[in-house]
């Protein structure tokens, strides 16, 4: 029942980012950039994370919580990890991946949050 009432959650928080989000744009080098909040027990996206193209990203990362959180991103098919780190109270950090047709997938992997699954519009 807890999870059901985290995966519900993470909808509703997803739904209202998404809704209030700006589209993510390129930096002049052509990678594309996603501000992440993370707040204890859930992410906050400051771009949409709807319509990601394949190709390079940057996810970056700061921690608005109180205590340290992790962040963990893969690919959304086959799992494979493309970036994992700890980040301390109020520190931000960038991942720079690769995301494929498959998709991308992150969460938290020292905090109960669920997967946030990113598909990629072809």
């Amino acid at each position: 029942m807890q999870a059901l009432k985290t995966l519900a959650v993470a909808f509703f928080v997803l739904c209202g980012v998404f809704a209030n989000a700006e589209v993510a744009k390129q930096n002049k080098d052509g990678v594309t950039v996603i501000h992440l909040d993370q707040h204890g027990g859930y992410f906050a996206a400051q771009e949409t994370l709807a319509d990601l193209k394949p190709g390079k990203y940057e996810f970056v990362v700061e921690n608005k919580s109180e205590k340290q959180v992790g962040f963990q991103v893969q690919n959304l098919s086959n799992k494979k990890n493309l970036d994992v780190f700890l980040l301390e109270p109020g520190e931000t950090r960038t991942s720079k991946v690769e995301v494929g047709k498959e998709g991308v997938r992150f969460r938290c992997p020292l905090n109960p949050t669920p997967w946030y699954d990113v598909d990629v519009i072809n």
